[in-house]
């Protein structure tokens, strides 16, 4: 993601109907708006379409958001368009959750301090003290929830709520959300997991994997909803496997993936890459 001024995302879905794009671009050209990428998506089977346009002031004569905002309404409204417009240019906000395993948490600090991930971080918040060294030796603020599942989801609620993020992660956060926090935080929710589920539920699912014999192992990473790891695929990765390697073998590379892949996912979502469609995802790559 690039910074400048006047700069913006604009995501978009309706039904397919001819002319949409045409519109569209034809009004941001009337605007004095000049567009630096442009992704489309025609869903056949459910004759939908989405698009995503990234477009800067071509001069000083491109008019405020407000403005772009109230003309792009009349054709959002005569094409049904589901649409939103956003700043290109500010740093998305986001809120880390952990538990004690840090690999996911370790990679997305780096990504963060290294300029790769192009997000403001709010803090972390987990269940347990493991990780607080090193999140504040980041000059990170770190917040551990109490006991309890109420307590715990309320202070988390609380945390959303004071920190207001553009997006929650769950790197390795090893608790279940409620129905009220999920619903909460409904589009702005990425889980990492890796993809043995349903086959290989509870402890050491690499250790289980390796009884069995798998071949492959991977992860996934996915919007979080009411039902338990079954929300929205964003991104997903796998690795082939041997009968030469041991169960901390199999550790090592699902971590390896995990951090990988759900760096994928954080990194799209903050760049406004993704429109989810029903139950899964368009991903403008």
């Amino acid at each position: 993601m690039t910074t400048g001024p006047a700069r913006h995302i604009l995501l978009l879905r309706c039904p397919d109907r001819r002319g949409v794009v045409a519109a569209v671009s034809g009004f941001l050209a009337d605007n004095h708006a000049s567009i630096e990428e442009s992704n489309h998506f025609n869903d056949a089977v459910a004759d939908r379409f989405y698009m995503r346009t990234v477009f800067r002031a071509d001069d000083a004569a491109m008019p405020s958001v407000d403005v772009l905002r109230a003309g792009l309404t009349p054709i959002a409204e005569r094409f049904g368009m589901d649409w939103s417009l956003h700043d290109g240019t500010t740093k998305p906000r986001i809120l880390i959750a952990v538990s004690r395993f840090g690999h996911c948490l370790f990679d997305l600090l780096h990504r963060w301090r290294a300029g790769l991930l192009p997000v403001e971080i709010a803090g972390v918040v987990s269940n347990h003290d493991d990780m607080r060294s090193f999140v504040e030796w980041n000059g990170l603020p770190y917040h551990l929830l109490p006991a309890g599942r109420e307590a715990r989801d309320a202070a988390f609620m609380d945390h959303v709520a004071t920190t207001d993020p553009d997006l929650v992660v769950l790197a390795r956060y090893m608790q279940i959300l409620s129905p009220a926090l999920c619903e909460a935080l409904a589009g702005r929710c990425i889980n990492i997991h890796h993809s043995f589920l349903p086959s290989f539920k509870g402890a050491k699912p690499y250790h289980q994997a390796y009884a069995r014999g798998v071949k492959i192992i991977g992860a996934t990473a996915h919007y979080v909803t009411t039902d338990l790891d079954e929300g929205p695929i964003i991104e997903q990765g796998v690795e082939r496997v041997s009968h030469a390697q041991t169960p901390d073998d199999l550790v090592a590379i699902g971590r390896d993936i995990e951090c990988r892949v759900l760096a994928r996912a954080v990194g799209w979502h903050v760049e406004r890459r993704i429109l989810v469609n029903g139950n899964k995802t368009v991903v403008f790559g």
